[in-house]
């Protein structure tokens, strides 16, 4: 899942009380994971632990992230195998 903002994490972790090294205990992740997407380094992380880190902080999962945006496929035409 993308993060929505790395200023909204920080301002969430601090407004909870919840250091990077705190954040990552409760999420059950590393500490630097938290701080690379804190600092804007990741912007992403799997769904779970985007769930973990939003239950860690007490706030709906959708204040910090968003589904990312899946490509659709396009078929190639020129490329069909003839049988």
């Amino acid at each position: 899942m993308r993060l929505s903002s790395p200023e909204m994490l920080r301002a969430t972790m601090a407004r909870r009380g919840f250091s990077m090294s705190r954040l990552a205990r409760y999420a059950g992740c590393s500490k630097s994971m938290v701080g690379h997407l804190a600092s804007g380094h990741k912007t992403s992380c799997t769904p779970d632990l985007a769930v973990r880190i939003a239950e860690a902080l007490d706030v709906p999962t959708e204040l910090l992230f968003m589904p990312n945006a899946s490509t659709p496929r396009r078929r190639n035409d020129n490329m069909a195998v003839s049988r």
